[in-house]
């Protein structure tokens, strides 16, 4: 009972955290220079300027005011704060400043399935090399082997993804006469994707998605595999392991049937961050190759001052 009772109470927590955080969002994002009103003004300045502007160079209040009426900032904070959560579904329903004819619901619907797909093939591609890598190092530890995996993990670790993604697209996209085109430059799928067999359109998705997700290891790559070694080998130096030794048990069989269980339970606590690359997208790699993920419209919002989408 006294469990339910606090669950029930950090549940009910929530609601005002959440209404605490985007209620200062919210306002943050209001009064913040650069914003809609001022961009659209910008805009009027260097379009038409002829019938657009005064006499004296500047627009006029009154079109100001129109701007600020269009995009409802000529309304109280809270009211518009309100309108936001309840009649907007927490901003889903209303439109792009950008793109005026969608909701930000439709344009997290087409990007959320790219991050998806980025974020499901780094983060299984990862552990699948990270975890047999980790293992080996550490059964190894000490032999040239640990060493020179360990200088190839740290120099990996110590480029900044989004300049290994310059690199590689420098190497292998074509970029100079003189190097490979082996990869797309840009993109998530080719132009004529609609037009692929089912089979066709999977190799399509997957060779334009190749040279991100290798860049998305990179940054995971030390973190994990040195995580996997210390892990296994501080399993091995428990009482446990030396009690399974000796009743018998080979060290080998000892390792893989005891020490690399309790040893993967550090590993799941990464689960976390993929959550984030598979919601929020991995920002700087979708803008190196210009993937239309979650990430890629996120940064457009900041930039953009796309309020609207940043706080859907």
């Amino acid at each position: 009972m006294e469990y339910g009772t606090y669950f029930l109470r950090r549940l009910l927590l929530l609601i005002p955290t959440f209404i605490g955080i985007t209620l200062v969002s919210f306002a943050l994002c209001q009064f913040v220079p650069g914003g809609p009103v001022e961009q659209a003004l910008l805009q009027m300045r260097g379009v038409d300027a002829a019938d657009r502007l005064s006499p004296s160079g500047a627009l006029s209040e009154e079109q100001r005011l129109a701007l600020e009426k269009h995009f409802g900032f000529d309304q109280p904070l809270l009211k518009r704060y309100w309108q936001w959560l309840v009649t907007n579904k927490i901003g889903l329903a209303v439109a792009s400043y950008k793109y005026p004819h969608k909701s930000v619901w439709q344009l997290i619907k087409e990007r959320f399935p790219v991050s998806l797909i980025f974020g499901v093939s780094g983060f299984l591609l990862t552990y699948l090399v990270c975890v047999p890598l980790g293992i080996a190092k550490a059964l190894r530890q000490g032999t040239a082997f640990d060493w020179i995996s360990s200088v190839v993990v740290f120099v990996g670790y110590a480029i900044p993804a989004f300049a290994f993604g310059m690199l590689l697209k420098m190497l292998f996209c074509g970029t100079s006469e003189q190097l490979w085109n082996i990869f797309p430059v840009s993109g998530f799928v080719s132009d004529h994707f609609e037009l692929l067999a089912p089979l066709a359109k999977i190799k399509d998705i997957a060779w334009h998605m190749a040279l991100p997700v290798l860049c998305y290891m990179i940054g995971h790559f030390a973190v994990l595999t040195l995580l996997m070694k210390n892990s296994l080998l501080e399993q091995i130096g428990q009482d446990y392991m030396r009690l399974v030794l000796a009743r018998g048990a080979s060290l080998r069989r000892a390792i893989w049937a005891h020490a690399l269980r309790n040893a993967l339970v550090p590993i799941a606590t990464g689960f976390g961050g993929v959550l984030t690359v598979m919601f929020a997208g991995a920002v700087l790699i979708e803008r190196v190759f210009e993937i239309p993920g979650m990430g890629r419209l996120s940064l457009e919002a900041i930039v953009g001052r796309d309020y609207m989408v940043f706080m859907g």
